[in-house]
């Protein structure tokens, strides 16, 4: 019904200025939806604004916030990815963008280059560490000196040690190897090792470290131990590579040979399986097969590690650890042969065919930081070459003969000191006397050969070559006495004359008796004079092998005792290889029996 008084002509002028009305009412409408569009937009912008806003925690945007990380050189690659789109993500701390930068520093350099306990090289300052191990973070905090550090708990990647050799050599073993059998604990003879066990320099790298603290593990702890570990830290020093490219040439070297008639034993190279699988990523020519030795292994667990106090980088520094939790981040490791914290690994990358496990290994506990520091001493102390003067009795008594066996003291002596020549590496020095009485004129004592380098020549024989050939050539004088204590004294006077601080000084003494020469000095003057004339500084152990029944052991015990050296007596020939081990095992104690300070 008001439709038809709408329509009604009295009506026009209302109906025109209604539909004006109504006209103009749309049009408001129009407008008011145009423009709260626009605003929606607007609020759309920046609602997105804000989102990114918060993903990026504090927005971001001024001057950048630089975060410098420093990684173990294996993790780089893989982190570049997440790095860039950490970057690309504009993370914000403060209002500010965190912009991080990566750069690979070997672990070795960084912790000695915090800590001064070691050489370094190049700039290894950073806001954040991600060294190959907890080895190096225990280190940095036995050596704190009140640097920046701390510990956030977090492990970016996990990679076990295993044994790695040439593929065709792998597959001729006959058995898995274990820790205890890996490294020979009798004395080293000079000749090729049955197991040819490497590692890399330990000073250098957590697998060499780890290797020590496992073998060690296996030999024992006790001092009736010590020999059988320096014989291992030997046979390890006479196959040590500086580095881990050193490594992989090794092994490729080996592969290539593996057909020839080379009888020398095919390398074990001790390696993380991440270390293994770049190894045959860039050798699919020369191959590497993995193994595992019994009793579980140690593994490289790559902490992530702040060391700025700085409140904003600190905060960037857990947005970065925050984004290296992601999925992506893990998938992505585990295509570059890492592990994640429950040893799962990528079968496509980790395969089977070159020996990897599909679960990892059990993980032996971490060696302590006084393990690795003791381990780390006496690696360093063995490392030093020796400068060694051998004296070699030939009085009358050493024409006595040696019961059980066809040869006579002298012969049992000279044959023991060749022996003992196999285990001094070609860089050490070594010099020969002999003594009995009234030798050189007056003197109970006489110079055969210089103390030099074995590996010196001259005439075409080196000087190792000179020393066996006199050792050989050597004749006791029948009428001769022993002038032990006058001979002990110039020896001891000659060593400190010449001393070298880079090397080990000592003095190793052959002899069938006790001191029988009248006109010499007493055995009291004898002592008093090494205690006056000796020093912590410049020691020169004196070392003692004795021969044959009836020797008064106490003299040469005070001598060794006064100088840091060891007394032995012995019939048995066949014992001289011990003994030289426990000679070198009391290298590594100071005069008063404490072990040395590295």
């Amino acid at each position: 019904m008001g439709r038809h008084r709408e329509n009604h002509p009295d009506d026009e002028g209302r109906t025109a200025r209604a539909d004006i009305g109504r006209s103009r009412r749309r049009r408001g409408r129009g407008g008011a939806f145009v423009a709260l569009a626009a605003a929606f937009a607007i609020i759309l912008g920046l609602g997105i604004t804000g989102w990114y806003t918060l993903s990026g925690q504090d927005g971001c945007g001024g001057q950048d916030i630089r975060l410098s990380v420093v990684a173990s050189p294996e993790l780089v690659p893989p982190l570049s990815r997440t790095t860039a789109e950490f970057n690309d993500a504009r993370h914000g701390v403060d209002g500010r963008c965190v912009r991080v930068d990566v750069r690979a520093e070997d672990s070795a350099n960084v912790a000695y280059g915090i800590t001064g306990a070691g050489p370094t090289l190049g700039d290894t300052d950073s806001d954040v560490w991600i060294p190959d191990s907890r080895l190096w973070q225990n280190i940095v905090e036995d050596h704190s000196n009140g640097n920046a550090f701390t510990d956030t708990g977090t492990s970016v990647a996990y990679s076990p040690l295993v044994l790695a050799q040439p593929a065709e050599a792998a597959e001729k073993a006959d058995e898995e190897p274990s820790w205890d059998a890996l490294v020979p604990t009798a004395a080293p003879t000079g000749g090729a090792a049955a197991n040819a066990v490497r590692v890399v320099d330990p000073t250098r790298s957590s697998s060499g470290m780890a290797t020590l603290a496992l073998i060690a593990g296996a030999v024992g702890g006790e001092e009736d131990d010590q020999p059988q570990l320096v014989a291992a830290l030997q046979t390890l020093q006479r196959g040590v590579t500086p580095d881990e490219e050193a490594a992989f040439g090794l092994l490729s070297e080996a592969a290539g040979t593996a057909d020839t008639a080379d009888t020398a034993a095919p390398p074990i190279m001790v390696l993380s399986e991440q270390a293994a699988w770049r190894y045959n990523a860039d050798h699919a020519d020369a191959p590497t097969r993995v193994s595992y030795p019994d009793g579980g292994t140690y593994t490289l667990d790559y902490p992530y590690i702040v060391r700025t106090e700085d409140p904003v980088l600190s905060r960037a520094a857990e947005a970065f650890r925050s984004a290296l939790s992601e999925q992506s981040v893990e998938d992505t490791l585990l295509s570059h042969g890492f592990r994640t914290a429950e040893g799962r690994g990528d079968p496509d990358v980790l395969s089977t065919a070159a020996g990897f496990a599909e679960d990892a290994p059990d993980s032996l506990p971490d060696p302590s930081a006084g393990t690795v520091q003791r381990l780390g001493q006496a690696w360093n102390q063995l490392k030093l070459d020796t400068r060694l003067l051998t004296i070699i009795d030939i009085s009358g008594s050493m024409l006595e003969p040696v019961p059980g066996t066809e040869m006579n003291r002298m012969q049992v002596t000279t044959a023991a000191a060749a022996e003992g020549l196999n285990m001094f590496p070609p860089e050490s020095e070594l010099g020969l006397w002999e003594f009995s009485t009234f030798l050189n004129e007056e003197l109970d004592y006489r110079e055969l050969l210089p103390v030099r380098e074995l590996s010196a020549e001259s005439d075409g024989v080196t000087h190792k070559e000179r020393l066996a050939k006199t050792l050989s050539e050597i004749e006791p004088k029948p009428t001769g006495d022993t002038g032990l204590y006058d001979t002990y004294l110039a020896a001891f006077r000659e060593m400190q004359r010449n001393y070298r601080a880079d090397r080990i000084n000592a003095i190793l003494m052959l002899t069938d008796g006790n001191n029988d020469d009248p006109d010499g000095i007493s055995l009291e003057h004898l002592l008093q004079t090494l205690q006056t004339e000796g020093s912590r500084e410049r020691p020169v152990p004196i070392f003692t092998i004795a021969f044959g029944p009836g020797i008064d052991p106490e003299p040469m015990e005070k001598v060794a005792e006064a100088t840091g050296g060891a007394a032995y007596n012995t019939e048995d020939p066949t014992e001289i290889g011990d003994i030289f081990l426990r000679a070198f095992a009391q290298r590594l104690k100071g005069p008063e029996g404490e072990e040395a300070d590295g």
